[in-house]
């Protein structure tokens, strides 16, 4: 049925109308409310499904609020190559150093535990939080449910993956009994002391305090036992080393494939050698490595050769750098320290001889 209004009225419906459409499409914080966002609502089914509470959630995205910055920070997540000269300045500061000795320091009982039940030393511990978080300090401004709603509900090419990481973020929050919107990240919904995204949270994440709750937050003690935790899920070997210097060539040999650190060890020590580097003398020839060839700023390069402990560095992070940088980090802090860094020197004595 058709229902005229008068002229006057017809205009006053039409301007609340277009009023209502704009300020709909201004008010970032309904952009996700699952009675209007049919792709919101899917998830909720879902997550309902596994028994969070429905009201819970659709309060949780109604309050999440579309932000472009996140986006363009997506965009232009790939910075400039940078040589290990450069890489290595970012994070081998004396003061984190330092602030490294005293985080050890604080928190040694957790430290020695966690060495204990997973075989991680403390200095590798501490360098990934030291990495990541500058040990706790600075562990992101963005809103988790921001980020992580749109990202996975805009991003071009990766909204399955994000939206999975939503799903994850809003099971922890219900089940920590956390307001989701007041925890906070990266702009891609890292978390907490040790940047784990919600499913590494989810799977990795330790309760090393026994209060209850796995909390990458706030607690530095169950942030200590989850890297922990997240290293001996992904193959760390206690005791073992985590590369080799080598010399070489003024440049990378041919024949190498260098800074495969997205996989295990896998070049034999005898092609390395063929190719011009330097092995330890008593290295088997088929032991498999991680060659890797460091920038060092006007030509000149360093080569290490990586065991399976240096490339379960870069599970948590794919770059060679990264995984250099944690290394190192571990080495200082360790000398700091006046400390032989267990399991991180590059010994003398190989796998095959320890054994």
């Amino acid at each position: 049925m058709t229902v005229s209004l008068p002229q006057g009225n017809r205009w006053m419906a039409a301007l609340a109308g277009l009023l209502l459409s704009c300020g709909a499409s201004s008010l970032p914080a309904a952009e996700f409310d699952p009675q209007r966002h049919a792709e919101a609502r899917k998830l909720v089914d879902e997550l309902a499904e596994r028994g969070i509470d429905r009201d819970w959630l659709e309060a949780a995205l109604a309050e999440a609020e579309f932000r472009q910055p996140v986006l363009d920070a997506m965009k232009g997540a790939a910075e400039r190559r940078l040589t290990w000269h450069e890489y290595r300045a970012i994070f081998l500061d004396a003061p984190r150093i330092a602030n490294g000795v005293a985080f050890i320091e604080a928190h040694e009982a957790a430290f020695d535990r966690a060495l204990a039940e997973y075989g991680v030393p403390a200095e590798v511990i501490a360098a990934i939080l030291g990495v990541e978080t500058r040990y706790g300090d600075v562990t992101g401004r963005h809103r988790v449910l921001d980020s992580l709603s749109t990202l996975a509900f805009h991003h071009p090419s990766r909204g399955r993956f994000f939206r999975g990481e939503l799903a994850a973020f809003l099971e922890i929050a219900f089940d920590q009994q956390r307001a989701p919107g007041s925890l906070t990240g990266s702009y891609a919904g890292a978390m907490g002391y040790p940047q784990f995204i919600p499913t590494s949270y989810r799977a990795y994440a330790v309760d090393f305090d026994d209060d209850g709750l796995r909390d990458l937050w706030d607690n530095p003690v169950d942030a200590i036992g989850s890297v922990a935790n997240y290293f001996a899920e992904h193959g760390w070997r206690p005791g073992e080393p985590l590369y080799h210097e080598a010399e070489g060539p003024a440049a990378p040999p041919e024949g190498i494939e260098f800074n495969r650190a997205a996989r295990p060890p896998a070049v034999p020590a005898a092609q390395i050698a063929a190719a011009g580097l330097e092995v330890p003398d008593a290295m088997a020839d088929d032991h498999l490595l991680l060659p890797v060839a460091l920038e060092e700023g006007e030509g000149t390069w360093r080569y290490v050769l990586g065991e399976n402990n240096f490339y379960v560095i870069t599970r948590y992070n794919h770059s060679h750098l990264y995984a250099m940088a944690v290394t190192e980090l571990a080495e200082a802090s360790a000398a700091a320290r006046g400390r032989e860094p267990h399991g991180l020197e590059a010994a003398d004595t190989t796998p095959e001889e320890a054994s």
